[in-house]
């Protein structure tokens, strides 16, 4: 599948709410409900996603496909059980489409409006306990907490505002494989 941030956003919401319609994922994404009808096609033609049961009337609303590898609704069982598994995988899918979001813009920054040719992507590391690891990840969901609304509410959206992929990713450096041979 190649990746556009459009369908990035229709998988995150699709794990979050279940199921949605073109047009219920246009209201809640900002995006015209003909784009978002284009691209859920496309993640059900690449076997991401699957209609859900109607209703009734016309719309059509699509779910993620739970015997997809990589397309499950995370799950918030212990780990080892088969919802973390599938949780497991949806963050994969969803780190590679992060992935390809970033190659994405690194090939064509150069046409974005001139105020927006730069980006501000930086990486560290720090010492850390799990415990502080999940105090770090906390602090930054309360950074980013009052611009979410902005995500389902298009009219508080400031002027020049545009969508920014806003990737965090903290996990343990585990040694590599002949490190570990090294020391014994």
């Amino acid at each position: 599948m190649r990746e556009h941030e459009v369908r990035t956003a229709l998988l995150a919401l699709l794990a979050e709410v279940g199921a949605v319609t073109a047009t219920e994922a246009a209201a809640r994404l900002g995006y015209s409900s003909g784009l978002c009808s284009f691209h859920l096609r496309q993640l059900a033609r690449h076997g991401h996603i699957e209609g859900a049961p109607r209703s009734g009337g016309r719309a059509r609303p699509w779910r993620l496909r739970r015997d997809a590898p990589g397309a499950e609704v995370p799950g918030a069982e212990a780990p080892g059980s088969d919802a973390s598994a599938e949780g497991d995988r949806f963050g994969d899918l969803a780190r590679g489409l992060e992935d390809e979001s970033w190659q994405r813009w690194l090939a064509q920054r150069d046409r974005a409006p001139s105020e927006w040719r730069h980006d501000e992507a930086f990486s560290a590391i720090a010492y850390l306990t799990a415990e502080e690891m999940s105090q770090v990840a906390a602090a930054i969901r309360r950074t980013l907490r009052p611009y979410q609304d902005r995500e389902h509410r298009p009219l508080a959206r400031p002027d020049g505002a545009l969508p920014v992929a806003l990737i965090a990713r903290l996990f343990p450096l585990l040694p590599h494989a002949a490190d570990d041979t090294d020391r014994g």
